[in-house]
């Protein structure tokens, strides 16, 4: 049934042991286990892209986290309003959880086919899906100081005694417990190493809390109790699954560190040049206009008139002929003299006002 995981998996298996089986011999323990190793190696490769995603996921989920807080309190009661607008937030920022256990995922299914691939190795088979006889016969006859790498030293259901393979319990204590004991200590590292990227209030959520009690203590022992009931190939695959995550997380999470400190110092010296220097008066140009408003240029309001002292219009020099002809206002606002002179005459004769009190009589009026 779950044959598109076994074949894979053989082939990669059966890829690397041609490879180091050139090296040290078809039949020799450390060309299997190398190539239970390097399958790991390879499987790990393949997902470091998915796994580079998923730290990105993780750090941008912990930066809107506030604005989950947020959703949680407003549709608390609402299940399906907080799942749409937690989806539609997720959607804004680029952040797939589905993507971030991308991962984890695929690791789970591939361990389970390796083990399968492993237990199938029986010294009856005559053949292991792309493995042949010769090559259950090789892995077989293939030996660590006296330990078989499909035996285990507690047979599990369906698995052969050790006595039909060829080893005894104190060979195989000598090669497994050195490798429960790495891979308990690995599994230890990485999740300590995952936990200690974990911001305050992920360590305050109690779910998170007992997530990491179970990632730091409970699977480490797991491993170790569960040793002695798995194949000694399956340790192998352990340790070095583990081994890579590690270096793997340094990596990345250092890369992640760098860029992150870059965006900072980069923001800064953005605003630092955009800033005005000290003692320097700003530039009414550099101000940004309001919507709508139009450009103003220098002189264009003695160019099109403007208010005088008084709050009286002040004429402009291209509308001077017309108040001359056709009378305008003064500076007081009384109407301006006609072109015919009759206001002048009037005005004469009167006396005339200026801003609206009689004006004084001139010379030629007292002498007549």
């Amino acid at each position: 049934m779950l044959n598109f995981i076994y074949y894979p998996v053989s082939w990669i298996l059966w890829f690397w042991h041609e490879v180091f089986g050139f090296v040290f011999g078809p039949s020799t323990g450390v060309a299997w286990a190398l190539a239970v190793v390097f399958l790991v190696f390879t499987l790990r490769a393949l997902l470091y892209k998915p796994f580079v995603h998923q730290v990105r996921s993780m750090r941008k989920m912990q930066e809107f986290a506030p604005e989950i807080q947020k959703l949680k309190k407003k549709y608390g009661n609402d299940k399906q309003k907080l799942a749409a607008e937690m989806q539609k937030l997720q959607s804004e920022h680029g952040v797939n959880p589905v993507g971030g256990c991308l991962p984890m995922l695929i690791q789970v299914p591939v361990f389970i086919g390796l083990f399968h691939v492993l237990r199938e190795f029986q010294p009856y088979k005559m053949e292991n899906y792309v493995f042949d006889r010769a090559d259950v016969v090789s892995f077989n006859d293939a030996s660590l100081f006296g330990a078989k790498l499909g035996a285990s030293v507690v047979p599990y259901h369906g698995a052969l005694p050790l006595a039909d393979y060829n080893t005894t319990i104190p060979q195989m204590l000598v090669v497994m417990i050195p490798l429960m004991m790495m891979a308990g200590l690995f599994t230890h590292i990485t999740a300590r190493h995952s936990v200690a990227r974990q911001t305050e209030a992920q360590l305050a959520n109690p779910q998170s809390a007992i997530m990491n009690k179970l990632t730091l203590y409970v699977f480490p022992i797991g491993v170790v109790v569960g040793a002695p009931f798995l194949p000694l190939a399956i340790l192998f695959y352990w340790v070095s699954n583990n081994l890579w995550t590690l270096g793997q997380q340094r990596i990345v999470y250092n890369k992640i560190d760098r860029e992150e400190a870059e965006k900072v110092v980069k923001k800064v010296e953005t605003q630092r040049t955009l800033a005005p220097k000290v003692g320097q008066k700003p530039d009414p140009d550099a101000r940004q206009k309001k919507p709508g408003a139009k450009p103003i240029t220098p002189g264009s309001a003695g160019k099109t008139g403007g208010a005088t002292a008084n709050g009286t219009p002040k004429v402009n020099g291209s509308n001077g002929d017309s108040a001359k002809s056709n009378g305008g206002t003064v500076a007081n606002g009384s109407p301006a003299g006609s072109s015919s002179g009759e206001g002048a005459g009037s005005a004469g004769s009167t006396g005339g006002q200026r801003n609206g009190r009689p004006s004084a009589p001139t010379k030629r009026t007292r002498k007549r």
